[in-house]
């Protein structure tokens, strides 16, 4: 019987997750120890699906606010995220995993296109599956790209990891006194506007009824001591 507590998970990267400490682009180190993590549960037999965001290499809001078209901006987002899913892969894969990267965007010569069956085929066979490019399409977020992928291969959880150890009530790096939610609805999030996920992610979440769960990735075996069941972040539900 396996360790874990779920089966089936989405894991969800933020691009500055994979810059460690240099403020841009992609650490190493950083990658080696994200991927030594995934490597030890999906060896564990968890089905593991990833999506990553591209805001170590290109953040289309803040361009956009400078006059740059919303459209092209989170075009090149898209592609930004293909970057990291790439990163990604190699990391994986020098960890002895099977990996595949599906892209919203038909890009043939590096990555599969994205088909849910296939995806599905993919993990059931133990392969790490990277959903790259968003959902495709401008104006909706990584967040809500994983949420939707979660909600297509079956997923139990998502994993959305952070830089600090799940949702507060404020800011905790400006204020702390900021206390930590062990747990939250959906309705409640969307009504405080908590700005851990956007609202169309929380709703689509909400919708399907699949727990996300908002977590420090830096603590070393925080991804193992989740799926275990262990008492680690914020879990939101309904």
């Amino acid at each position: 019987m396996s360790e874990y507590k779920y089966k089936i998970i989405m894991l969800k990267l933020s691009g500055e997750a994979l810059q460690g400490n240099q403020g841009f682009g992609l650490d190493p180190d950083t990658l080696e120890d994200i991927a030594s993590q995934v490597a030890e549960v999906a060896r564990g037999g968890v089905q593991v699906g990833m999506v990553i965001g591209g805001g170590n290499i290109f953040r289309g809001q803040a361009l956009s606010e400078r006059g740059m078209g919303r459209v092209t901006g989170d075009h090149m987002g898209m592609l930004a995220t293909v970057i990291n899913a790439l990163a990604m892969q190699d990391a994986l894969e020098r960890q002895g995993l099977e990996t595949r990267v599906q892209s919203a965007i038909s890009m043939y010569q590096i990555s599969e296109p994205f088909i849910r069956r296939r995806a599905i085929r993919h993990l059931e066979k133990g392969r790490v599956v990277i959903f790259a490019s968003g959902t495709g399409n401008p104006y909706f977020t990584t967040d809500t790209a994983a949420v939707l992928r979660a909600s297509e291969i079956g997923a139990e959880i998502i994993l959305k990891a952070t830089n600090v150890d799940g949702i507060y009530d404020s800011d905790p790096h400006k204020n702390p006194e900021a206390r930590l939610h062990p747990t939250l609805t959906y309705m409640g999030a969307i009504r405080d506007r908590l700005e851990v996920m956007d609202t169309t992610a929380f709703s689509l979440a909400m919708e399907n009824r699949i727990p996300l769960l908002v977590f420090n990735l830096s603590r070393e075996g925080n991804i193992k001591r989740a799926l275990k069941g262990e008492t680690v972040g914020t879990l939101v539900s309904d």
